[in-house]
């Protein structure tokens, strides 16, 4: 998504701490994603063993 243009453009037009989280946001998607998947994943299996 990111190359260095698009990226200086960004620093330019938003300011560097803007540009900066815009940035990490996108790149820990993923990770977060995950995790959510997980955590979804234990809740069913916490449910499946109380009953």
């Amino acid at each position: 998504m990111f190359d260095n243009l698009t990226f200086i453009q960004l620093i330019s037009n938003l300011g560097f701490p803007i540009a900066i989280t815009v940035y990490l946001l996108h790149r820990f998607e993923k990770r977060i994603k995950a995790l959510e998947k997980a955590v979804n994943n234990l809740v069913k299996l916490i449910e499946s063993n109380k009953d």
